[in-house]
């Protein structure tokens, strides 16, 4: 398997000066740390992060248990509509409040954090290019693509340590929804991928032409 695929297709470049670089991929297959290695690699550029995960519904009108039983990997788990404009008031210049979400109470907080404008958007999450209208904003839009059992291996540790969850409800929740939803919406998004990344950050390859194709379009909109 080639370290990387880069599609044939033109990437679109947007007139203004923001650049929005889209990172999809399934759950846990190392989008978080490509996101990371890029914040660090562009920190100078004045870069910020909006996850998808962000932006999932609130429901205080349901008790935690019945939050639990919600299916979180759906399109319809997502107020991308909300993301959409907050995208889009970051690139006409304007600081957003973007919502806060606890995957310990499965449920928005009543808490928001300030986000002003950056040269560089970078936009996380296992479902943005499954949206038309969300992917159609991005300059370049990567896929992570990660063998399955190495993903499940890495939620399980991470929602387990990070979001005190239990392994049998982790591993309930993988089998019930999370893989059918990947087979269904995430990896069939692949397809509008510019460029597909095995491993994510754990490709140092791969990393360095996505870094290069990248500052490539931020020299021309400094110089357009």
């Amino acid at each position: 398997m080639p370290l990387f695929i880069i599609f044939a297709h033109r990437i679109t470049i947007n007139t203004m000066e923001t650049t929005i670089i889209g990172v999809a991929g399934g759950t846990a297959s190392g989008k978080s740390t490509l996101v990371k290695k890029l914040q660090e690699v562009f920190e100078g550029e004045s870069v910020i992060t909006i996850c998808h995960d962000y932006y999932y519904k609130a429901h205080d009108e349901l008790e935690y248990e019945e939050r639990t039983q919600l299916n979180y990997d759906h399109p319809d788990a997502f107020d991308t509509d909300m993301m959409i404009q907050d995208i889009l008031s970051l690139r006409n210049g304007h600081p957003i409040h973007r919502p806060v979400y606890s995957f310990v109470n499965h449920n928005r907080t009543h808490q928001t954090v300030k986000v002003n404008p950056a040269q560089v958007i970078i936009i996380d999450g296992i479902l943005i290019l499954e949206n038309k209208a969300l992917r159609e904003l991005m300059d370049v839009k990567v896929y992570v693509d990660t063998d399955a059992d190495v993903r499940l291996g890495r939620r399980l540790l991470r929602d387990v340590q990070e979001r005190g969850r239990s392994i049998e409800s982790v591993l309930t929740q993988y089998f019930s929804t999370v893989k059918p939803m990947h087979n269904e919406f995430v990896e069939p998004s692949k397809r509008y991928a510019d460029i597909i990344i095995p491993e994510g950050g754990f490709n140092s390859v791969a990393l360095k032409i996505l870094v290069q194709n990248i500052k490539s379009i931020i020299e021309k909109e400094k110089t357009a």
